[in-house]
């Protein structure tokens, strides 16, 4: 059969109707288990539950008001990592001399737990967005960088050679030869490394926040209203895949050519 071999494009029907069949699954599987008893609802609230909660709190207003503050937490966070991660990656893929100073300090900076640096933040930058902007900032910028980096260092020698064959000077090539090559990887990169972003957000919004989608799931936590936690996880969840559309499309609009 086509549609299973491996490598195989698929038409956009058939995508469509995959993920939709998997997505019903899922609905299904939830409403067997919460409808049909099998959980305790005040620990797996009913699909029925987080719908009216969710049109509750669009209806006032307020769920609107946290997807804003949120939205823009993560990015600032992520747009200012990334345009300090993509020129730093691209000279350390470029120049092993440049990676082999820097690689070992920022590898090592990249595994340490974010949340283990939230009180260092708020002592150096207070409780305002700074400092949930930083929590983004950090755990993505040390990724992104290690990420372009990678993909920067695969790019053929050959290509550069060429370059130097036809005039080009070392320098030049890094913007005119390595950087065009390796702007589908970066691209795949930042849509990668905004699904972070995301994740990280409840951390930025865990201490000192009023507002937010962060700060909404700690409030339900306290007053263990789960269909609100669920909410709030299910709308950071679509957020984070509509920023994933938003780079694929932005990819297949303005590298056409890479595909």
């Amino acid at each position: 059969m086509r549609l299973l071999r491996p490598l195989e494009p698929i038409q956009r029907l058939p995508a469509l109707v995959a993920g939709c069949v998997i997505g019903g699954a899922i609905l299904l599987a939830w409403s067997a288990v919460t409808y049909g008893g099998l959980a305790r609802t005040d620990f797996l609230p009913e699909p029925h539950k987080v719908v009216t909660v969710l049109i509750k709190y669009t209806g006032s207003g307020q769920l609107l008001e946290s997807i804003w503050v949120s939205s823009r937490v993560v990015l600032l966070g992520f747009f200012l990592s990334a345009i300090l991660a993509i020129p730093a990656g691209l000279f350390m893929g470029s120049f092993r001399l440049i990676q082999a100073g820097f690689e070992p300090t920022i590898n090592f900076i990249r595994y340490l737990p974010v949340t283990s640096m939230v009180p260092l933040l708020i002592l150096w930058l207070g409780i305002g967005i700074e400092q949930k902007v930083a929590v983004i900032f950090i755990g993505t910028f040390f990724q992104q960088v290690i990420m372009v980096m990678d993909v920067v260092s695969q790019t053929p020698k050959d290509l550069a050679y060429a370059s130097y064959t036809l005039g080009t000077s070392r320098w030049s090539a890094v913007f005119r030869v390595l950087l065009p090559y390796a702007l589908p990887g970066i691209c795949d990169a930042m849509r990668i490394t905004m699904g972070w972003a995301w994740t990280y957000l409840v951390v930025a919004e865990l201490v000192a926040a009023n507002s937010g989608l962060g700060y909404m799931s700690l409030q339900a936590m306290r007053g263990f209203r789960v269909d609100i936690i669920f909410m709030a996880i299910l709308v950071i969840g679509l957020l984070g895949m509509l920023s994933d559309m938003a780079f694929r499309l932005i990819r297949r609009r303005l590298l056409a050519w890479a595909e």
